[in-house]
């Protein structure tokens, strides 16, 4: 058969060359659309180019590198931009599909118009660690970018809201957006949102993002998800407990969202995690035996949740474990049992064990010996006895060694000098004894930090030491007696915190502090000592990079010292500076704690200084000031503290303060205002203590807006003051703070900071109330005080019956001096843990009722001059009142006074299970009283004051409260430094 007889008949020789000639050209035709299109991706990518500039501070790696730098246009060899660093094209289009610029020191702004969003055909964008100056995401991203596979925009300085449109982009199974600064936020919802459309997720990072929501439920069906980190999110709700069944997941963080509630559920032997770090939320329930299932796992991290105290023994099958950290993992406080951890000693690959706060009790953990790979070991807050064992030494790969807050005793052995890579050692608040020799610390050459502190050492430090020393940058050496500054100092050019905290350092502060660390230093501490001021010029301090200044209760004298612009915590309370804020103060934009109070500045408040929108805590009670209150709170604002008591301010607190949204405490005591009662303060969600007393405040307290006023308040003070009218009976119904016992186990009430990042700042809240002639002044605020004082106003009518005996938590009531009438309501014997209660100086008649007898706390009563009648109440508190506390009631009778009672009326003893209640089962806290009485009658009612509360406080609480001082123990479930 011949050849043409192979081909349809149709087609003939001559049409099949035609077709051949016009594929030919097609072909022709697509490259040279192709070359074309490469050519305006190769320009896209020039003029993406030139909308930076090269910044090497925009980006944090160490081996970041400008990779754009190499971008070059020579001719015709532009097109060739497949060959440019960071740059991926397409084998066969030439398209560019992947760019990957992470590190890459670029610095500017990025948005919608940005060439970057001709490159259609991208499935890799990765541009982290750059700096795009507080642009927003821009949101062409969702719409021209809809082949992204893999998208990484963290740590770029992004700001704003996350555009929704990132959902559309379906195909992605990456997506990071990590942000470190917080400058991200996704929208309530929206995160249900963007999970629902990304079925092919793999990695989704959105760490540091502002999201606070719940975690959507449908990530259960997330079953391609291999990394979730969704921490420092403000996370809340319950953790859907599917997620840790999904089948590929081998990372999941949650970590540092404290009000996210979850536990762990049954772990089978398929699960493949590698690392599940859930520290710092609100996980609870029983660490599960099937734990040990996890044979995969290297990282474990279950730092402050609320985790059942008992460790599973299991988890010493955990063979591949590098990373444990159980710090305060149980919510640990006194009284607990002792935890044993002797499981982790089968863990040998272990290089990090944090077991800080767990509630160690007895000797040092044996077990730790066989831990020869350790890196970092951290025992601190608890309870290890005896002495620090000399088998240290032989974890010599040791970097990290942190003992602080124990009951150690006993010398520092020598064998610690032997650990020759030990870059930080932490031995502070034990009782270790006997000598220092400071030149031992000179064979530790690696040496990096170093505390001391709250210990009964002595130091021995020659002058010589400067040039043998190895160049510290934390040094802490408070209460070690130091009554000079160490020479040695003279030569720590790499000092970045400078600690010598409660020492006996007497003058004035060398220049050659400064001189040496001018340039490094961002921490100093030197509270507590007998320093008077700098030997430096004009009061401006030299230290460039200074961050947190601590110089409270010192002897220093004259103006405030003017600090650098990076200042973020500023405190010089208890001194005897004078003059007035400078202006200069306003200009600090990253302050966050300024503590003025106790000193002798005067003059009119800056205007600016409540300006700040990063500002935190302003304490500034006990100067001079005078005129009127800035306007704080122009806008929302970071502001937790306000404390302007004890000055000479006058005119209205300022409304501005309604957009204080964070506001936990307000303080305007003992001032020269005057206002009505600042109702809109209820709407502030977060106020727990208002103190209003001593000023010009009156008028009639009306009714709330709303039922949900004052949502978290806990003390109120209004006393001493002109309001008139009935009792806010209103308001009293919906204070729900005070209607129960908060079982929180928080010693005192505290604001932490988070100044430097990773480490908390502790502020503790000291507060005076006023009593009738006394006053009492918490060093601490007790966390569970519960407090309403509306003495010495000008109310009338009766004490009403539910609204109080509601307020079950309450532990003192002060109705002092008004002018009440009507009988003193039963129901406040509901009130289970009040310790004082005074209701003198009224027109209130009647009986004192008999079940007040069964408040076993009661520790100060006083009913004086109203027109009571009757029986005194008889029981184990009232038979400690004295006569005093009934005076001014001529039909009062009783045991304690000189008016005796009938039988028929003497019948007021409650039954014995009320009077013999065990003291253990209400509940109890011990107030920090500390009595001041001006007159000639202040012997006499301290001894009242004292004597009441010694019948009904344990002994121990009475030496620890009126002892002369105290040394500081773990008693924080937070890493953090207080100042």
């Amino acid at each position: 058969m011949g050849m043409e007889s192979r081909w349809p008949k149709f087609i003939s020789v001559r049409s099949l060359i035609l077709l051949l000639l016009i594929a030919t050209h097609y072909v022709s035709f697509v490259k040279t659309v192709q070359a074309v299109g490469g050519v305006e991706e190769c320009s896209a990518l020039l003029l993406f180019k030139r909308s930076f500039s090269i910044d090497e501070s925009a980006s944090g790696e160490p081996l970041s590198c400008a990779k754009v730098a190499s971008w070059t246009q020579h001719g015709g060899e532009r097109s060739n931009c497949c060959s440019w660093d960071g740059v991926e094209c397409d084998e066969d289009s030439s398209h560019v599909i992947g760019l990957d610029l992470r590190s890459s020191c670029l610095y500017g702004s990025i948005n919608s118009n940005s060439t970057l969003f001709h490159l259609i055909h991208l499935q890799r964008l990765d541009l982290s660690d750059n700096d795009f100056d507080g642009s927003e995401i821009p949101s062409r991203l969702g719409h021209d970018l809809t082949s992204l596979t893999y998208l990484n925009l963290s740590n770029s300085a992004f700001f704003g809201q996350i555009p929704s449109e990132i959902s559309k982009l379906s195909k992605l199974s990456t997506l990071d957006l990590t942000s470190y600064s917080s400058d991200l936020k996704l929208r309530k919802g929206n995160l249900r949102r963007l999970v629902q459309n990304l079925t092919n997720i793999k990695r989704l990072h959105l760490t540091g993002v502002d999201i606070y929501s719940t975690v959507p439920d449908i990530l259960v069906n997330a079953s391609s998800l291999t990394s979730l980190k969704l921490n420092y999110c403000g996370l809340y709700g319950e953790f859907p407990v599917g997620i840790f069944h999904l089948p590929n997941l081998e990372v999941l963080y949650v970590d540092a969202n404290s009000n996210l509630t979850g536990y762990f559920p049954t772990f089978n032997k398929s699960n493949v995690f590698k690392k599940l770090v859930v520290g710092g939320t609100n996980f609870s329930g029983q660490l599960p035996t099937s734990l040990g299932n996890l044979h995969s796992l290297i990282m474990f991290e279950i730092s402050l949740c609320n985790f059942h105290p008992n460790v599973p023994s299991s988890i010493g099958n955990l063979t591949q474990l590098g990373y444990l950290a159980m710090y305060s993992f149980n919510g640990v406080s006194e009284g607990k049992p002792s935890v044993s951890f002797s499981c982790v000693g089968k863990l040998t690959k272990l290089y990090h064990l944090d077991l800080g706060y767990t509630n160690i009790k007895g000797e040092f953990l044996s077990f730790v010996s066989n831990l020869t790979q350790l890196e970092f070991l951290d025992l601190s807050s608890n309870d290890v006895s005896g002495q620090i064992p000399s088998w240290l030494m032989k974890l010599t790969q040791l970097t990290s060694l942190n003992l602080g807050d124990n009951n150690l005793q006993g010398p520092i052995p020598r064998s610690l000098f032997k650990l020759k890579n030990l870059e930080n050692l932490l031995l502070s608040g034990n009782n270790l004894s006997g000598l220092v020799e400071f030149d031992q610390f000179s064979k530790l050459k690696k040496l990096k930090g170093l505390d001391l502190s709250n210990n009964m050492l002595s130091m021995e430090i020659r002058n010589d030491l400067s040039a043998t020393l190895p160049k510290l940058q934390t040094l802490v050496l408070g209460s070690c007696n130091l009554k000079e500054f160490p020479n040695f100092l003279k030569n720590q050019t790499e000092l970045t915190v400078l600690d010598l905290y409660d020492n006996k350092i007497q003058g004035r502060i060398p220049k050659w502090v400064s001189n040496a660390t001018r340039e490094t230093l961002s921490g100093l501490y030197l509270g507590n000592n007998f320093l008077t001021g700098f030997d430096q010029n004009h009061g401006i301090l030299q230290w460039t990079n200074l961050t947190v200044l601590a110089l409270g209760s010192n002897m220093l004298q004259g103006p405030l010292p003017i600090p650098p612009q990076s200042i973020r915590f500023y405190n010089v309370e208890n001194n005897e500076f004078t003059g007035e804020i400078s202006p200069l103060f306003c200009n600090f934009n990253n302050l966050q704690v300024l503590k003025l109070s106790n000193n002798n500045l005067n003059g009119m408040l800056p205007q600016c200084l409540g300006n700040s929108s990063v500002l935190e805590i302003l304490a500034l009670h006990n100067n001079f000031f005078n005129g009127y209150i800035p306007p704080i709170c122009p806008s929302k604002t970071s502001l937790r503290i306000v404390d302007f008591s004890y000055n000479q301010l006058q005119g209205k607190l300022p409304r501005g303060v309604m957009n204080c949204t964070q506001l936990k405490v307000l303080n305007c005591a003992n001032n020269h205002m005057s206002d009505i009662f600042p109702s809109w303060l209820g709407a502030l969600p977060e106020l727990r203590i208002l103190i209003l007393r001593s000023n010009g405040f009156h008028g009639v307290i009306g009714k709330p807006a709303t039922k949900h006023e004052f949502p978290k308040l806990r003390i109120i003070d209004l006393s001493n003051n002109g309001f008139s009218g009935m009792l806010p009976s209103n308001y009293l119904e919906i204070w729900n703070s005070m209607k129960y016992v908060d079982e929180n186990q928080r010693p005192y009430f505290e604001v932490y900071t988070d100044v430097i990042s990773g480490q908390y700042f502790y502020n503790d809240y000291a507060m005076t109330i006023s009593g009738k002639g006394v006053e009492l002044k918490y060093e601490k605020t007790p966390y569970l005080l519960r407090l309403i004082d509306l003495s010495s106003n000008r109310f009338e009518g009766k004490i009403p019956e539910g609204p109080v005996g509601n307020l079950r938590g309450l532990v003192l009531l002060n109705l002092s001096n008004n002018s009440l009438t009507g009988h003193i309501p039963s129901s406040l014997g509901d009130l289970a843990a009040l310790e004082s209660l005074d209701l003198s100086q009224n027109q209130l008649s009647g009986r004192i009722p008999s079940n007040l007898a069964q408040l076993t706390f009661l520790a100060y009563f006083n009913v004086s001059h109203n027109h009571l009648s009757g029986p005194i109440p008889l029981g184990k508190q009232f038979d400690t009142f004295q006569e005093d506390s009934y005076e001014g009631n001529s039909g009062l009778c009783g045991k304690s006074l000189p008016k005796k009672c009938e039988d028929s009326e003497s019948s007021m003893r409650p039954p014995p299970s009320i009077v013999e209640e065990d003291e253990d089962s209400v509940f109890q806290i011990a107030l920090d009283w500390y009595v001041v009485v001006p007159g000639v009658v202040s012997g006499l009612i301290v001894g009242v004051v004292v004597g009441n509360i010694w019948t009904t406080k344990k002994h121990e609480w009475f030496v620890e409260t009126f002892s002369r001082r105290r040394k500081p123990r773990g008693t924080r479930a937070r890493k953090g430094r207080r100042t």
